[in-house]
């Protein structure tokens, strides 16, 4: 197996902006064609929903879209006692980690008189978009739907797909279960978003779309954006590792195939110091590979995607990670700590020897979906404060009024809005 090998030291700017440039976007084909099946499902509701279903999967063979209650009730009653111990670890460390985010209302005296609060609302309705069809994803209906409850929104729903014989993992539906959610929906891909967006004879629209999803999903929340809020727009998975001559070659090991395993597509780069670890790193790839169920997706995705940066010092190395963004960054280093505090964009860190990725994707509590493609440089991961908007209440009295009067008047007059001027003098009896 071959992985692309740069050194930071000889790399041209074009090698370099071929790192920078990926993008959480699809191209405009794919963006195109689902814009088209969100629009159709938009003005044809159940009926285009089901006939998307027949096209490219994901619905359930009776037909119906939405699932009963007493299904995902019976999936948690007869879930495997472990797995059912695991779930509720996990969501038990979601709330713990979610529960401080809660946003508090604040409020200011400018002046006398001159009183803004900013008060914060949960949203009504949000819909939680949990990937499926060939996989099981428990772990993102957990870290969609616990954070919108701690935010108190009122109605918390949840669209995933069914597999080809239009099956839902049970582990799945008993998540759905196990926290209540209001209802959930067998719909995948482009047709879910445009559903949970517009609404359809069965669907209430939400307020808000989150979750991640295919490129087709991400596609569709591009097209109903403006119209409904989103999240982000979800690229492949993504993984940095930094490692420098005190690293375990068999954990950089792990920790570079750990996101790899989501999809062909997804980029993993190790930037090392160390030129010398480099060879037992590979060989550790190799054979933990072999042992590992997803091992041609990883072949594939390390093969095209992946890559090893050669840094001459953890400056340039953690340098080359702020500009790459990474979803998840794994730290190695001698002072993992320190490094990780100059890790000023990246969606999740995880700091040592005795932190991995697969932590966050599961246990810890930190939230699992994360900016992709760049956008951790100006996004961070999902949370409360996504479940709810905020608002300025302002508050002025008449002593509070006239100790602006003039102010507003120049800065109406300097804008050529005379209407601006007008509202305030009139309340003086000196307006028109």
């Amino acid at each position: 197996m071959e992985i692309r090998l740069v050194d930071l030291r000889s790399a041209t700017r074009s090698e370099l902006n071929a790192f920078f440039s990926r993008a959480a976007v699809p191209d405009h084909a794919v963006r195109a064609a689902a814009s088209n099946i969100v629009s159709s499902v938009r003005f044809g509701g159940d009926a285009a929903v089901l006939d998307a279903a027949e096209r490219y999967g994901g619905g359930r063979k009776d037909g119906s879209i939405r699932v009963p209650d007493e299904e995902l009730r019976a999936a948690l009653d007869s879930l495997d006692p472990n797995v059912s111990a695991a779930l509720e670890t996990a969501a038990s460390n979601v709330r713990a980690c979610h529960l401080p985010q809660r946003p508090t209302d604040s409020q200011v005296q400018v002046g006398p008189g001159i009183s803004i609060r900013r008060v914060w609302t949960p949203l009504r309705r949000v819909g939680v978009y949990v990937p499926g069809g060939g996989a099981a994803y428990p772990s993102s209906l957990l870290m969609g739907v616990i954070p919108a409850r701690i935010a108190g929104v009122g109605e918390v729903v949840v669209a995933s797909p069914a597999d080809q014989g239009g099956r839902h993992p049970q582990a799945v539906l008993a998540a759905a279960a196990m926290l209540e959610v209001d209802e959930f929906y067998s719909i995948g891909g482009a047709q879910a978003i445009g559903a949970l967006a517009y609404g359809t004879q069965t669907v209430a629209a939400v307020d808000k779309v989150v979750g991640p999803g295919s490129v087709w999903v991400t596609a569709a929340k591009l097209a109903i954006y403006g119209e409904c809020a989103v999240d982000l727009p979800a690229g492949p998975s993504e993984a940095l590792v930094i490692a420098d001559s005190t690293a375990d070659p068999v954990v950089v090991a792990a920790d570079v195939l750990c996101q790899a395993e989501h999809g062909e597509d997804s980029p993993v780069v190790l930037v090392t110091t160390a030129p010398a670890v480099l060879g037992r790193v590979l060989d550790s790839i190799e054979k933990q590979l072999s042992r590992l169920e997803r091992a041609q997706i990883l072949r594939t995705a390390l093969s095209k995607h992946g890559a090893i940066v050669l840094a001459p010092d953890i400056d340039a190395a953690v340098e080359f990670a702020n500009r790459f963004a990474p979803e998840h960054c794994s730290v190695h280093t001698a002072d993992a700590p320190s490094v990780a505090e100059r890790i000023v964009a990246a969606g999740s860190v995880f700091v040592g020897h005795w932190s991995p990725e697969s932590a966050g994707d599961y246990a810890s509590g930190a939230n699992h979906i994360l900016p992709t493609g760049g956008l951790a440089k100006a996004h961070g991961p999902l949370g409360v404060e996504d479940f709810g908007s905020w608002r300025q209440i302002q508050e002025l009295t008449e002593q509070g009024l006239a100790s602006l009067r003039g102010t507003i008047a120049t800065l109406a007059a300097t804008e050529g809005l005379t209407a601006h001027r007008n509202a305030v003098e009139i309340r003086f009896g000196d307006g028109t």
